[in-house]
């Protein structure tokens, strides 16, 4: 029987019972599937098993048993069309609602994401809901660094002192050390064996021109423990070059190059690391059971002598000048000093500049004041203003340290920023480079700024 895509004869134009023809559509061989793999290689059957089921089978000799059969062709019928899927419903508006919390913590799958913002487009309430939890998102993960904010032991120290005062406080004026020596420390220790043979170039100012020395960071260290040992003595503490230690009252370059040159001063994290840390914390124990009876004790450098709380501020402020340079040689960031910290040390360097103008004069290297004052008397004056953080003003007396800085005798003006001050007293700056807004006398201001450059010291 002819099927109905089949040809009788009946098709033709004029013939007997002549019916349209309009064939139906077929399925693309890919349609049905992967295309046939090639038939397997033919098996032949043994001559037992032969017949076994059906006794018509051909004999064992008859070549017809080892010929394979070729594989019928499967006829070809109409491919019925594929039922069409209905469409998944969306979820209710609750369970969407719901899902916002997980949503903009990027914690949904993608088909509900995309379920979610698809009824976002014609939900205003949630819409609206949406925003507000993404906010509050960016706020559980800000883009801050990982390292912890180096004042948050301060932080956490004032708390603890508000709700239950120390027994025995650590003096005002020895704040800053106790916080620098803490947040140096806190470097020290993530450093690793190569980062402490790491180069550092130490900068300092002499005369009229600058200086600069080749260390590494154990080198730095050395240096600082040295120095420090200064203030260790003058308190009755064992000097930590021991007996190597150079007679009399040495400056701090003799004490470093002396300790440089012991087998102490080898590079390493255990020869420096350690007897600084032990050092910082015996000062500060010192003088927080001494209280203020100490404060006003005198600690020799050398040629010149400072009051022991000075000689504080001058360590806290040489510890963080030398952490920057230590930060600086490994590529790592460091934070100033606390805004009340740095205005002790920049007014210790403010109220040193009268002196270190009069020792200028002493070398030749500005020019005699303009007029004798009396001790206590008002004289010529420089208006210092230090801007930013730790900033304020300051009058400095420019023809005798023992004149009187007052506003009415202001002959000229500089306004620097609080960190370039402080460069600049460190050496770091030239005294010709120094971005400052300048009024008045021009001798004035250039020996203030070489002044305050010279107060700068390995």
């Amino acid at each position: 029987m002819n099927g109905p895509d089949q040809w009788d004869g009946r098709e033709l134009s004029g013939g007997p019972g002549e019916r349209p023809r309009i064939p139906a559509p077929r399925a693309a061989p890919e349609d049905r599937g992967p295309l046939p793999d090639a038939p397997p290689a033919p098996v032949t059957e043994p001559a037992g098993d032969a017949g076994a089921g059906d006794g018509g089978s051909p004999p064992h000799d008859d070549p017809r048993a080892d010929t394979p059969r070729e594989p019928e062709a499967e006829p070809l019928t109409d491919a019925a069309p594929a039922p069409l899927t209905a469409p998944t419903p969306a979820p209710p508006h609750r369970v969407l609602k719901s899902l916002l919390g997980a949503w903009a913590l990027s914690a949904c799958s993608a088909e509900e994401t995309a379920a979610v913002e698809e009824h976002l487009t014609d939900c205003a309430s949630c819409a609206d809901e949406a925003l507000r939890l993404r906010d509050a998102v960016g706020l559980l993960h800000p883009a801050d660094s990982l390292d912890l904010d180096p004042l948050l032991r301060s932080r956490v120290l004032e708390g603890c002192l508000g709700r239950r005062p120390a027994r025995i406080p650590v003096p005002e004026w020895a704040a800053p050390y106790d916080a620098e020596t803490a947040k140096l420390d806190a470097l020290l220790r993530d450093m690793g064996e190569a980062e402490w043979r790491a180069p550092v170039r130490l900068r300092w100012f002499e005369g009229e021109r600058p200086v600069e020395r080749e260390t590494t960071v154990a080198g730095v260290m050395g240096h600082l423990l040295a120095v420090d040992g200064l203030v260790a003595t003058a308190l009755g503490l064992p000097d930590p070059l021991g007996t190597a230690a150079p007679p009399g009252a040495p400056n701090p370059l003799i004490r470093t190059e002396t300790f440089w040159r012991s087998p102490d001063g080898e590079p390493g994290p255990t020869a420096t690391h350690g007897p600084w840390r032990d050092q910082s914390y015996s000062l500060i124990r010192q003088v927080s059971f001494a209280g203020g009876k100490v404060a006003e004790l005198a600690v020799p450098y050398g040629d010149f002598r400072l009051p022991l709380r000075d000689a504080f501020l001058d360590r806290a402020f040489e510890c963080w000048v030398h952490a920057g340079d230590i930060a600086e040689a490994v590529d790592y960031p460091y934070e100033a000093p606390a805004a009340a910290h740095l205005h002790r040390m920049v007014d210790l360097a403010a109220r040193l500049l009268p002196s270190a103008l009069a020792d200028r004069r002493r070398a030749g290297l500005a020019a005699p004041p303009q007029r004798l004052v009396e001790a206590g008397a008002p004289g010529r004056t420089l208006h210092l203003e230090v801007e930013g953080n730790g900033g304020g003003h300051w009058y400095i007396a420019l023809d005798s340290p023992a004149a009187l800085g007052t506003p009415d005798h202001t002959v000229a003006h500089i306004a620097l920023d609080s960190a370039e001050f402080c460069q600049l007293a460190a050496g770091h700056i030239p005294p010709e480079e120094a971005a400052a807004g300048q009024h008045g006398e021009r001798d004035a201001i250039r020996e203030v700024l070489f002044a305050t450059a010279s107060l700068s010291r390995l």
